[in-house]
């Protein structure tokens, strides 16, 4: 049996890796994912994570050590936030590309220039075609369970994920946390297997050159060109939708709790109007929905889990026979709108009945936003009003 804790987001990220046996830690420091470096280097040098832990002069150089680190068998965590994830672009291409099953915690910062150290989800929205998997938690015993969660899921596909929470909001805020035991983590994570060959004395050349149409390889087999990789990325990725339900179905029946799959739901039974959201903001949408309700107004709440790859047939059918869908997300597609409402909307587009649609771009940097607003806004949705708007931008 597990024990309750009372710890932020970020010593909650820091357990979950603990708990899966990580064999390499590799990250820099960036607040305000500093505290979960500094724990995990703790661990390591007391001896409680039997782990090495790799000081770099960069997130890139970061991100490229557990990417070797992983290529080789073993199991491997980083962290980070912001710019220091921008500073990784390179390397999340190449992870991606080479199919390894790494975990990454993120924890949502916004973007410099103008410099900020609060939250926003525009780090990881930027990130978003680099072909990792993004989950995005609403509370810190999401974010200790989704990370334990990723490792089965990154494993079972050969595809790196993003844990992402929101900076501040829950990294740095104590809370309530149902740690598991060792044994029930072990139980539903077995000790990675390495399938790599690298280690058997195998020569090989890692991730060489590919030319653009499929050749033969060294047994005389056709081998796949560049777009027949890219293409098995997106497949397997696509696949990840089903074994992330089959992940949380396998969790909850060793450790007792399930998130869901891609999206969640809140008074959605009997809703004619639903918001849409992601992270903690969706928590906090929750109570907009209940001040509706008390309102005689049916409301309820559709929290997305997974970002990428986008669940468009589970939104489509949990939005298109509504009256109305009000979007409240923390990024924004420069020159366009924001990124989740937009891909919400195009997901819908094939609908027979198609609800009407009120997106807000809140909350950048930090900007406080109370339930009392959500539920104006969403009102004013309800009452007929649609487009795209800034909430609460001060002129």
């Amino acid at each position: 049996m597990g024990q309750i804790e009372i710890i932020t987001a970020n010593t909650a990220a820091a357990i979950a890796a603990k708990l899966c046996r990580v064999q390499v830690v590799s990250a820099y420091p960036i607040t305000p994912q500093t505290p979960v470096t500094e724990e995990l280097a703790e661990m390591v040098e007391s001896g409680s994570l039997k782990a090495e832990y790799i000081t770099v002069e960069s997130e890139h150089s970061a991100l490229a050590s557990v990417i070797a680190a992983s290529q080789v068998g073993a199991r491997v965590f980083t962290a980070t936030s912001a710019n220091g994830l921008l500073y990784m672009h390179e390397m999340l291409h190449w992870a991606a590309g080479s199919r390894v099953p790494i975990v990454m915690a993120c924890v949502n910062r916004g973007v410099g220039a103008p410099w900020t150290i609060l939250n926003d989800q525009q780090d990881t929205i930027s990130q978003r075609d680099t072909g990792w998997i993004q989950i995005y938690c609403r509370n810190s015993q999401e974010v200790l369970d989704t990370i334990v969660q990723a490792y089965s899921l990154a494993e079972q596909i050969q595809i790196p994920v993003m844990v992402c929470y929101d900076g501040f909001i829950l990294s740095h805020t104590n809370t309530p946390v149902d740690v598991p035991s060792q044994e029930e983590v072990d139980r539903f994570l077995p000790a990675l297997e390495d399938t790599s060959g690298i280690n058997g004395g195998t020569p090989m050349n890692v991730n060489p050159l590919i030319l653009s149409d499929p050749r033969p390889g060294p047994n005389g087999a056709l081998m796949p060109g560049y777009m027949e990789f890219r293409y098995l990325l997106q497949q397997d990725i696509l696949k990840s939708t089903q074994i992330l339900e089959l992940v949380d179905r396998q969790f909850s029946d060793i450790i007792g709790r399930s998130w869901g799959g891609s999206i969640w739901k809140y008074k959605m039974e009997d809703a004619d109007h639903a918001i849409v959201s992601m992270g903690s903001l969706a928590s906090e949408c929750t109570l907009a929905a209940d001040m509706l309700r008390n309102r005689g107004v049916k409301v309820g709440v559709v929290g997305l889990r997974v970002y990428r790859p986008f669940p468009a047939s589970q939104i489509a059918e949990s939005l298109s026979r509504l009256k109305t869908v009000t979007f409240f997300e923390k990024d924004v597609s420069y020159g366009y709108h924001g990124a989740v409402a937009m891909d919400a909307k195009a997901a819908l587009y094939e609908s027979a009945c198609r609800p009407t649609v009120s997106a807000y771009v809140v909350g950048l940097g930090g900007r406080d936003i109370r339930p009392e607003q959500l539920a104006e806004a969403t009102n004013s949705c309800v009452g007929g009003s649609t487009g795209h708007h800034w909430l609460d931008v001060r002129n």
